[in-house]
């Protein structure tokens, strides 16, 4: 990270482009903190800044981002690697001339499924419902957690729990595992080296043993749960992928123990299985 000299905060200027609010960061600095966490801060500043004037522009020259941001021709130059070490920028056929690149593309895709999930999943989840009926929603990960953004119940069922907005263990669900099995390496060894509460009698909170069980789960496309989370309660998922091929959301149902039982999982999981690709397809991913 390139240390910066400390200055005044300066009063941020409006830009001209997609009305962001640059920062003529060349000297400020950001009142509190360390020196470092200043010098990042700027550089995450110039980077935003830096990929709002390539949306608008197009084709730039190093010499024009700096100009527009204020700082020295080097500076423009290390935060345009850095974007392009992310594929964020690109270089085009014209030398000396950076765009936006593919990166930015496969974070739109990502970000245009998750809101588009909603709508995609609901007549999927329904036919489910009442396929198998129990209770299903669609849940994603949030802030370590699995979140459910949807539900639909089965027609001639006992309405089930209300699961919607609610969040739940990773370690513990069926919805949480298939999460948690597709996630980045750093976030499962977070949650490997953490506290593992015990739900229940039946709850995994051996690292060793949920590691190999997230392995089966990436394995056999679907996973499930026998009174892991509550006594009395089952459920089984399976990965919703978005258009680039991640695992965005996992498709689950959730029922009582003496309905939803251990033997019925492989049968349910051939429905679970199949609604998931539907709702990828809707999402763009034909895999």
């Amino acid at each position: 990270m390139v240390s910066l000299r400390r200055g005044r905060v300066k009063a941020p200027a409006r830009s001209r482009w997609l009305g962001y609010t640059a920062r003529k960061v060349a000297n400020s600095s950001v009142s509190g903190g360390s020196e470092s966490g200043r010098s990042q801060v700027q550089s995450v500043d110039r980077a935003i800044a830096v990929l709002h004037l390539l949306a608008q522009r197009g084709g730039t020259r190093v010499t024009e981002v700096a100009a527009e941001l204020g700082v020295h021709k080097s500076t423009a130059f290390r935060v345009i690697s850095a974007l392009e070490n992310g594929s964020l920028v690109e270089q085009d056929g014209e030398r000396g001339k950076y765009r936006l690149g593919l990166g930015v593309l496969r974070l739109a895709a990502a970000t245009a499924a998750r809101l588009e999930l909603p709508t995609e999943s609901r007549s999927v989840c329904r036919r489910l419902a009442t396929e198998l009926g129990e209770a299903v929603d669609v849940a994603i990960l949030d802030s370590g957690e699995a979140t459910s953004i949807l539900q639909e119940y089965a027609p001639s069922a006992i309405t089930g729990r209300n699961w919607l907005g609610q969040r739940t263990p990773l370690h513990a669900t069926a919805s949480g595992k298939i999460l948690l099995a597709c996630t980045d390496p750093v976030t499962l060894k977070k949650v490997l080296a953490s506290q593992l509460h015990r739900y229940t009698s039946h709850t995994v909170t051996k690292p060793t043993l949920l590691k190999a069980e997230l392995a089966k789960v990436r394995e056999q496309g679907w996973a499930s749960t026998a009174e892991e989370l509550e006594i009395g309660l089952n459920a089984i998922a399976a990965p919703v992928h978005d258009g680039t091929g991640e695992v965005v959301a996992a498709v689950g149902v959730s029922g009582p123990a003496y309905r939803l039982t251990a033997e019925s999982f492989p049968a349910v999981a051939v429905h679970l299985v199949e609604g998931a690709r539907e709702i990828s397809a809707r999402l763009g991913h034909f895999g």
